[in-house]
């Protein structure tokens, strides 16, 4: 009842009279403003597991495994992380990231990766290739590059009329490259 709504005498009586029941029960869903749009939310992860690892330091760690199988971590890390990157139940190349859940339980999340050898890169970490419409763009490091990388070229135009390649330097001539259409 409002509160200050006078109630009509057939109301009064009706509830008095033991005939008015609860209020009927919303059924709708409860989505709050946002509703259903139609969007998921993209898929972070090709793989998720635990292991069970004794005497390794540390809360989390990050690591790469290469092509051949062959374990890369940062400059930084020392620690022995291959028994992590066994647990990862995906072939390599693959980028993953472990956190420990208690004294000798890991979750270990890996994504798939695409590794290029690319000799003929320029020095930087981040490289950019860009191609539409006949023009070409070069980016090191954010900065924009001479010449051209024909073997990140040679990727972006197997897959794309006009596309954008951008390759992370793991190691020396080794590369994590990801191709987008434009």
């Amino acid at each position: 009842m409002a509160l200050f709504r006078r109630e009509s005498l057939h109301e009064r009586l009706a509830r008095e009279g033991g005939l008015v029941g609860p209020e009927p029960t919303d059924t709708r869903p409860r989505w709050g403003e946002t509703g259903i749009h139609g969007i998921h939310r993209p898929r972070e992860w090709d793989s998720v597991s635990t292991a069970t690892v004794s005497g390794l330091e540390g809360d989390e760690a990050h690591f790469t495994v290469l092509p051949d199988g062959s374990l890369l971590v940062d400059a930084d890390e020392e620690r022995e992380l291959s028994e992590l990157a066994d647990a990862v139940d995906l072939p390599p190349p693959f980028r993953a990231e472990a956190v420990r859940r208690s004294d000798e339980t890991w979750a270990v999340a890996a994504r798939r990766i695409e590794v290029v050898e690319v000799p003929d890169a320029p020095g930087g970490d981040e490289l950019v290739v860009s191609s539409s419409q006949g023009s070409r763009e070069l980016l090191v490091d954010g900065l924009p590059g001479f010449g051209s990388v024909p073997t990140l070229e040679r990727l972006g135009e197997a897959r794309y009329a006009s596309y954008v390649v951008r390759a992370e330097r793991l190691d020396s001539d080794l590369f994590e490259v990801r191709v987008s259409p434009l």
